[in-house]
């Protein structure tokens, strides 16, 4: 099965919209395999986002997670990485369809919410970033009900 990383940026957490996330991607039927709660060091941030190093706004975008606390989580199930990215929705929030998460819940790119990993191989450096100690081994019970 396929894994991805899932962020929730600092204006998700402070408007409460933890549970929210979560509940969107259990009840696609993707498994939970790690969860976190954590503040962000800018050493840390930079390395998260080096691939944008050379853009203009890294620097407010490190600012940025490093504002507060993030909810760090790895999912799994099949196609997760695409679908995933579906469920959260475009980048720009007035790209995002409404009942995507950036859709319902974000206006401006700045304060967008949540991120996700964008390919299989930037969802395994990401959850081997933030995951160092590995994710949970388990199946839910669910399994069979939600795969052939």
């Amino acid at each position: 099965m396929e894994q991805t990383f899932v962020m929730i940026k600092p204006d998700g957490v402070q408007r409460g919209l933890v549970g929210e996330i979560i509940c969107r991607f259990e009840k696609k039927g993707f498994t939970l395999k790690g969860l976190k709660l954590q503040s962000v060091e800018r050493a840390f941030a930079e390395k998260h986002y080096a691939d944008l190093s050379s853009k203009p706004f890294f620097n407010g975008l490190v600012e940025y997670i490093i504002s507060g606390p993030v909810v760090a989580m790895v999912w799994e199930g099949k196609n997760v990485v695409t679908t995933g990215r579906k469920i959260i929705g475009a980048t720009n929030p007035s790209d995002s369809a409404p009942g995507t998460i950036r859709g319902d819940f974000a206006v401006e790119i700045g304060r967008n919410v949540i991120h996700g990993s964008d390919a299989v191989e930037s969802a395994r450096k990401e959850i081997a970033l933030w995951f160092p100690e590995g994710v949970a081994e388990w199946q839910s019970s669910l399994h069979s009900w939600i795969y052939e």
